[in-house]
């Protein structure tokens, strides 16, 4: 399955990726197309930003046009890579050279700060105007990212929803750091994807990072008919009783695709952490009786091939949960957003998508 784009109907607009199955040229004019329709603002709140000319040609060429024609262009950058990736608390990795990348462009940047990771893939197009949108999603802006991971992007065009993205990377920009940032309210918004209504609600962490490791558990917990799982990793100890518990009950179909190596590493960090043993066989369990299939990825060093399994997306009956939050404690307490969107159809397209990668890489052993 090539490079795959949701109907565009209305507010909504669905993009995902495979590894092998689409051109790192195309995504970069894809996301060019986004920046060059910008007629005011463009904020950009980004974990990884790094190209190569190539691509770093279209897309700095796509920012040029737009300073020339008079828009105002912030980049947020998180500043405080890991030397080491954490997998028990969920860190995704990422080399460095974000900051030198960035700083190149030439537009006015933000070193973000703190103890733990400026995790979003954001950028908020307009933000204060009544044609402002946003393209968010689990995507990086690397090579990496758009032709050996899996990922999605999701676009919405929706005043109220800019909004609160633009007020979340208000709190970035004007603190510099990460803590106290995304601490605050946040309404479901009433788009229309696929000729239907979709309710769709953005929350932020840490302001929002505990709730949303509850609400997530509990929609999954209140599942009626499916959850389908495409992530990562699977960390959140709260989701992982939640799934287990369906599991017992046999109540609902639970599937999906996860990153085998890297959940690995997460089972083996486990072992040194007494209060998380249980977790270990929590997630066996939930392999086994889910039959979720994994991915063998390259295991992470700074300078091998990145080709994790990186969605972060959860379909539990008609709802879509997706972002940049890994489900995972250290999620709660990083820069992140998360969207969780109501409609039919998407979810239906999401789990499509799920299939695919399902049936590509079946042929691995789920252990």
């Amino acid at each position: 399955m090539s490079m795959t784009n949701g109907a565009t109907v209305d507010d909504l607009n669905v993009l995902f990726l495979a590894q092998g199955e689409q051109q790192a040229v195309d995504v970069a004019k894809q996301l060019a197309s986004f920046i060059d329709a910008a007629q005011d603002t463009l904020d950009i709140a980004t974990y990884d930003f790094r190209l190569r000319p190539e691509l770093k040609t279209i897309i700095s060429d796509a920012l040029a046009r737009r300073a020339t024609a008079g828009v105002a262009i912030r980049i947020a950058y998180d500043a405080d890579k890991p030397a080491a990736p954490n997998w028990e608390v969920g860190m995704d990795p990422a080399p460095g050279g974000s900051g030198s990348f960035v700083q190149s462009l030439g537009y006015p940047w933000r070193r973000i700060g703190g103890m733990k990771l400026m995790h979003n893939k954001y950028l908020v197009r307009d933000g204060d105007q009544p044609y402002a949108q946003v393209w968010t999603g689990s995507t990086n802006l690397t090579d990496d990212a758009w032709t050996l991971q899996e990922n999605n992007v999701v676009q919405i065009a929706s005043a109220q929803l800019a909004a609160y993205y633009r007020q979340d990377f208000e709190d970035l920009w004007t603190g510099g750091q990460i803590e106290n940032t995304g601490d605050f309210n946040t309404q479901p918004v009433t788009l229309r994807y696929a000729a239907a209504p979709a309710a769709v609600q953005v929350l932020f962490s840490p302001g929002r990072g505990p709730a949303i490791d509850y609400d997530v558990a509990q929609l999954v917990a209140g599942a009626q008919h499916r959850v389908r799982i495409c992530s990562m990793l699977l960390n959140s100890g709260a989701l992982l009783s939640a799934l287990n518990d369906l599991l017992r009950i046999g109540r609902v179909s639970v599937s999906g695709v996860y990153d085998q190596t890297q959940m690995a590493s997460v089972l083996q960090q486990w072992q040194d952490v007494p209060h998380n043993h249980w977790k270990i066989s929590a997630v066996h369990d939930i392999v086994q009786a889910a039959g979720l299939i994994g991915k063998l990825s390259t295991p992470y060093s700074p300078t091998s091939p990145h080709d994790f399994m990186h969605n972060k997306v959860l379909v539990v009956d008609d709802a879509v949960i997706t972002g940049s939050y890994n489900f995972s404690h250290s999620a709660e307490l990083n820069a992140e957003n998360i969207l969780l969107i109501q409609s039919p159809a998407l979810a239906d397209q999401y789990s499509r998508y799920i299939d695919h990668l399902m049936k590509k890489y079946n042929n691995l052993p789920v252990t």
